[in-house]
């Protein structure tokens, strides 16, 4: 009896949704991409490490700078404007991940320096998320 190419990549499948690896793989969830270490929280660190790629990643003209048309909507006017110390209508990125920072600090309740993907899933936590992806 021989599988054709098509009944192979089927029982892949299957197999992978059965064990929530291909659920995972397609939602991403919270953490993917973020939980560098493995152990299924995101701690400041690895929160500011995904920031920063994101920054460079908007950082389009590579002035070191993001104005508000390279934030997509990743903070509004106002919280732009409160990030923004110096007034010049754009972000550094120490600026950048000084909000990661606060963000980070207002999505752990426990303040136990590392969020789960219960306290990501919080409207504290999905702000932060904005900043990361």
């Amino acid at each position: 009896m021989t599988i054709s190419r098509r009944q192979a990549i089927l029982s892949v499948a299957i197999v992978l949704c059965t064990t929530g690896e291909f659920a995972f793989a397609r939602s991403g969830g919270p953490l993917y991409g973020l939980d560098t270490d493995n152990d299924r929280t995101v701690d400041l660190a690895e929160a500011k490490k995904a920031a920063s790629a994101v920054f460079d990643r908007l950082d389009r003209d590579h002035d070191g700078t993001l104005d508000r048309h390279e934030l997509r909507g990743r903070l509004t006017v106002r919280e732009l404007n409160a990030a923004d110390p110096d007034r010049d209508k754009t972000l550094t990125k120490d600026e950048y991940l000084a909000v990661v920072e606060q963000r980070f600090k207002a999505a752990d309740p426990d303040h136990d320096g590392t969020l789960d993907s219960k306290e990501l899933k919080t409207k504290a936590g999905r702000a932060l998320l904005r900043l990361l992806r």
